[in-house]
């Protein structure tokens, strides 16, 4: 963390006074109805989950927004909070996420892994490796050739994508704020100049122009997408819920740096009760939805969680089907909601083998949800301290 601190450092000296200005941000429409791109013939979806009335604040049941961090509450060493304040909130940010690009090109320049599409009937899922290690994702209506991207880190690579397929690009799905998910943002609008940035208004979304509130609804094309919601990671994080009843298929949740293979994000603007809530609105998605993550974490997460449960079968056997993959440099994305839940520490807080593995009790007087976020938070600890080998 030092190191990155250091190089941002040398980022800022370089870029003189104009480094610590604010980033010029899209206009913001006001939130309603999302209808993109032709009109859909296929049947609606039945029985739609109920939620909170878009533009009714969206804040989910049970989550708080954690906008600032007083001190003392803050997680993060000093260095690592200054390092994060420069990288989030300064022109800074933006310069170490270019020379991120650069570097990752020059070094990857087939990308970090080998990804393997995902069809369905009248939809194509085509994950994108970009930079050392994220993923974007381009999500195509095949019957109309219109598509909406997740998180465009790269937007040469995104770019790249978009015209081998042959599609138009109508929408771009934000996760959050971080350079390495929307850095691409404001050039791929200057390309498709009728393309629209979506995501959380709570977030310094680039290029943003049409916020979304908690469980609303987007479509693009034939292609129904969700926004949930999930503080934690950042104060505005959220993810997209495709809705895959049209197409015969799951659902696919496109979870940015809420949920990894077998881990979570880091909680730089969330307490451990906020990213619990979050975790656990997306485990309840159903076990079938599948996980597309925003990193290729998963040898790492993995190695880790075999440290704390030594003797899950369901994890072992992931753990070497991934090394495999990573050997062939093949992406491990996606998972399934119902497999991350037998081995993701972070989605087994209420396991008495995790809880034994971390030396904690219940107090007699502790809410379950207390204690589990309590489990969620030391997860976390060790996650943060922990160096792969």
């Amino acid at each position: 963390m030092a190191a990155a601190l250091g190089r941002l450092r040398g980022l800022l000296a370089a870029a003189g006074p104009a480094a610590s200005n604010g980033r010029p941000w899209g206009r913001l429409s006001p939130p309603g109805t999302r209808l993109l791109g032709q009109s859909c013939h296929r049947p609606a979806p039945a029985g739609p989950r109920a939620g909170p009335e878009p533009g009714g604040g969206g804040l989910p049941e049970g989550v708080e927004y954690i906008p600032t961090r007083k001190k003392g509450k803050n997680p993060m060493k000093p260095v690592g909070v200054a390092w994060y304040s420069l990288y989030a909130h300064t022109r800074l940010g933006y310069l170490f996420y270019q020379r991120q690009v650069k570097k990752a090109r020059e070094r990857y320049p087939h990308g970090h892994s080998m990804p393997q599409p995902r069809c369905f009937l009248g939809v194509k899922i085509l994950p994108i490796p970009v930079l050392s290690n994220n993923y974007s994702y381009l999500v195509i209506d095949t019957g109309s050739g219109q598509a909406a991207v997740i998180d465009p880190s790269d937007p040469l690579a995104v770019q790249a994508a978009i015209e081998e397929e042959g599609v138009v690009l109508e929408a771009i799905f934000c996760t959050h704020k971080h350079w390495d998910h929307s850095g691409g943002n404001a050039a791929l609008r200057q390309r498709h100049s009728s393309c629209k940035v979506y995501g959380s208004a709570l977030d310094s979304i680039p290029e943003l122009t049409n916020p979304l509130a908690d469980r609303e609804k987007v479509s693009v094309g034939c292609l129904t997408f969700e926004a949930l919601a999930t503080p934690g990671h950042t104060v505005g994080h959220m993810v997209y819920v495709l809705d895959g009843g049209p197409f015969g298929g799951p659902s696919c949740l496109f979870s940015g740096d809420l949920l990894f293979l077998a881990g979570c994000g880091r909680l730089f603007e969330g307490s451990p009760e906020t990213m619990l809530a979050s975790l656990d609105m997306a485990v309840g998605l159903g076990d079938e939805t599948l996980l597309w993550p925003g990193h290729e974490y998963a040898l790492e997460c993995l190695t880790f969680a075999r440290l704390l449960e030594l003797d899950n079968p369901a994890l072992e056997q992931k753990l070497q089907w991934a090394m495999q993959q990573r050997q062939e440099k093949r992406s491990t994305c996606p998972s399934t909601l119902g497999e991350e839940q037998a081995y993701n520490p972070f989605l087994r807080t209420h396991r008495p083998e995790l809880q034994a593995a971390l030396e904690l009790r219940q107090g007699k007087e502790e809410h379950p949800d207390a204690f589990r976020a309590r489990v969620l938070k030391e997860v976390r600890r060790r996650k943060d301290l922990y160096k792969a080998t």
